[in-house]
């Protein structure tokens, strides 16, 4: 499986319909999560899809990214880990 990062996404988008939008465009969907924030519960314009065909990672961003999804054009990339930095500033992944 492969997991994509979807950005610009409306507010009002739910986990369903962000799942829904890209198995309409061909892709097989494991997960869709729409991240939001955790005091408002508010959109926060991004979230990821777990794709059930890893193997169309490259396809699936050749063929999203860019298109519109409710009225706003879409960036879609791979998804990389979280990298934060710990307290002497150095970089590690979470």
């Amino acid at each position: 499986m492969a997991k994509l990062f979807i950005g610009n996404i409306t507010h009002e988008t739910s986990d369903s319909a962000l799942q829904e939008w890209v198995q309409s465009q061909g892709f097989k969907v494991e997960s869709a999560q729409v991240i939001r924030d955790s005091v408002t519960g508010h959109s926060r314009g991004f979230g990821f899809v777990l794709l059930q065909e890893g193997w169309r990672l490259k396809e699936a961003i050749a063929q999203l990214n860019g298109k519109r999804m409710e009225h706003r054009i879409l960036t879609v990339n791979e998804a990389v880990p979280l990298v934060s930095k710990n307290k002497d500033n150095q970089r590690r992944t979470a």
